[in-house]
């Protein structure tokens, strides 16, 4: 059986039940092991002795959390972030994640929130200076348009020509349709979280599964149909072609 990729609805519910009283996960949990997915992912297949220097792109949602755990990792890995963030959450988890990117001496570039035309200048200028981005903008209850200053940091990180690792569902897709409407990034990599959206069926680059926390009692019920996670690593490669079990790490 093939793996089942996940509507918008099918998706929340997943997360609901994950954390809720079935799945007893704490969503300080989920963000950590996606997080440390997330950048065991792009060290995989962006070495830090060709890509030491990420630019981590992180929205104001759970997708921006799951981007600063991943650059803490980075950072502990030996790779050199840099954290673009220019609407930070307001929520504790996401206050406590940066300070904890800070205590790493993550730097997080400065950009005004009432200025986004000085946001976007600071991402023109950082994309010149860093070898690879991490996408966790948006994740995969993303609802169009695309607002500033996004709206035009897509583009520019598009043409920048840097490779991009898309956390989730690349940013400016839709969940269910891909990118549609022809508004989002074109990423060279993506990490599916828990399983593959359904808009990433259109997906053409190396894809990768990382959500080592869902039971087998919460695969069975929903029937994923998850392949098997090679001995302790915490993706599977689920690139068509990568083997039947992922190997191709």
């Amino acid at each position: 059986m093939s793996i089942r990729y996940l509507t918008a609805r099918l998706a929340q519910q997943i997360d609901e039940e994950l954390m809720g009283s079935a799945g007893a996960f704490s969503i300080d949990q989920l963000m950590e092991l996606a997080g440390l997915a997330c950048a065991q992912t792009l060290a995989t297949v962006y070495p830090k002795t060709t890509h030491p220097r990420v630019l981590v792109c992180c929205g104001p949602g759970n997708q921006g959390g799951d981007g600063l755990v991943a650059a803490r990792h980075l950072g502990m890995f030996g790779y050199r972030p840099t954290i673009w963030m220019p609407k930070p959450g307001s929520k504790q988890i996401y206050k406590n994640l940066h300070t904890q990117c800070d205590n790493m001496r993550i730097p997080t570039l400065s950009t005004p929130p009432s200025d986004p035309a000085a946001s976007t200048r600071t991402l023109r200028e950082a994309l010149a200076e860093h070898d690879v981005v991490l996408d966790a903008i948006f994740g995969f209850s993303f609802q169009p348009p695309v607002r500033a200053p996004f709206d035009a940091a897509l583009p520019l990180i598009t043409a920048s020509g840097l490779p991009v690792v898309s956390v989730d569902i690349p940013s400016g897709w839709d969940v269910e349709r891909g990118n549609e409407a022809g508004v989002g990034l074109e990423p060279q990599v993506l990490v599916s979280l828990t399983a593959p959206k359904l808009g990433a069926k259109d997906f053409r680059g190396r894809h990768f599964l990382g959500g080592r926390f869902v039971s087998k009692t919460l695969e069975d019920k929903y029937e994923m149909n998850l392949p098997p996670y090679p001995g302790f690593a915490q993706i599977v490669e689920i690139t068509p072609g990568a083997g039947k079990t992922g190997e191709k790490l």
